[in-house]
């Protein structure tokens, strides 16, 4: 069975809540839908969100990746040799991981609904149900404190601590935090590259010193500065977890080599899809090194294929699949739902999503 059309979507949903960080606030999810097509009309869809601050990619530049190169390097093609694609894709182009990710996932959910079984199943998983941590945004102690019992009140018991937009503070943001949700609740942070090497460490024993039961640090440093991501890991106790550091193979052999981190986060929109994701994850187990998955601010269909993989796979923390969630209401028709702190995979064929013209958008080519 032949591949006869790929398409485009632009799609743009709005948040219930401002998402900050240490690197952007955004009010709105803004990313391209791919839809790979086949001879007999089935639809597989995969996502390219735009996140200039983390991967450069835009919606724009995605656009032209798939209609100018990956579309012809798959038209024509027979959508059942699912290997053969992804490598095609995957050499097609030098960068532009994100528009790969999105055509990656595509096929993949194409091939699943070609097969009649959820994603998660053709990657060789079966549960449903997959555990997620929820992302506390950027602000003041007292706003935090707030935030944190609300989303405890939802049943969540992992969460995810912006901080990293002023070191002099954080400190006192993670204890605002912890004593509004009490011990039985994790608390991680994320600092998104927004201390100096030397803040870092400051901040991360002034926690230690506390006791504020911290279970890991994202990404400390600049994403470019291994040395110093390296030098942080040296001289705390708290698991290090790379995320922006680390977007291919070669990034997280380096990180390996040099010792920088304790842990990784894969994300498809940075290393470029499913397959590469899984080898990501082999790596890093190999070496020992703990491992989530997360998201962009991505809609059900990026997050729905980075939670089959976890339900395929598994991580040795809960996972960050929380964007959906922020979302006011879902630009898609099918897909995952959350459960308090739980990612809903359906069972139904592929992603199972049926429609994304709820959200009013046209495809582009």
């Amino acid at each position: 069975m032949t591949i006869a059309a790929v398409r485009t979507h632009r799609l743009s949903a709005p948040l219930h809540t401002p998402f900050v960080t240490a690197l952007r606030r955004t009010t709105t999810v803004d990313t391209l839908v791919v839809e790979v097509v086949d001879a007999d009309g089935r639809s597989g869809f995969g996502e390219a969100p735009q996140v200039w601050q983390v991967t450069g990619a835009s919606i724009a530049g995605a656009e032209a990746c798939v209609r100018d190169v990956l579309a012809a390097t798959l038209t024509g093609r027979d959508a059942d040799d699912l290997q053969a694609r992804c490598t095609e894709v995957r050499r097609a182009v030098a960068g532009n991981e994100s528009a790969k990710a999105a055509v990656d996932v595509a096929l993949h959910d194409l091939a699943a609904r070609r097969l009649g079984v959820p994603l998660v199943r053709l990657l060789g998983g079966t549960s449903l149900r997959v555990p997620t941590d929820v992302t506390l945004a950027a602000g003041d102690a007292v706003d935090l404190a707030a935030a944190a019992q609300r989303r405890r009140g939802e049943g969540f018991t992992v969460l995810k601590l912006k901080v990293g937009t002023d070191a002099r503070s954080d400190l006192d943001r993670v204890r605002a935090v912890r004593a509004a949700v009490g011990p039985d609740v994790r608390i991680r942070l994320d600092a998104n590259q927004g201390w100096t090497p030397r803040d870092a460490v400051r901040v991360i024993r002034g926690i230690e010193d506390a006791g504020l039961d911290v279970e890991l640090v994202e990404q400390p440093v600049h994403r470019r500065d291994l040395d110093g991501l390296a030098w942080v890991s040296d001289r705390v106790d708290l698991p290090i977890l790379a995320d922006e550091s680390v977007f291919d193979v070669r990034d997280l052999v380096e990180v390996i080599r040099r010792r920088a981190a304790d842990m990784v986060n894969v994300k498809l929109a940075k290393c470029g899809g499913l397959h590469a994701a899984r080898t990501l994850l082999d790596l890093a187990a190999a070496h020992g090194m703990g491992t989530i998955v997360g998201s962009m601010m991505e809609s059900p269909v990026g997050v729905g294929a980075a939670a089959s993989l976890v339900a395929a796979y598994g991580t040795s923390a809960v996972s960050d699949l929380d964007a959906a969630w922020w979302l006011a209401s879902s630009p898609v028709r099918g897909g995952i739902r959350y459960d308090g702190a739980n990612v809903l995979l359906p069972d139904a064929p592929g992603l199972g999503i049926s429609d994304v013209s709820e959200a009013k958008v046209q495809p582009q080519c």
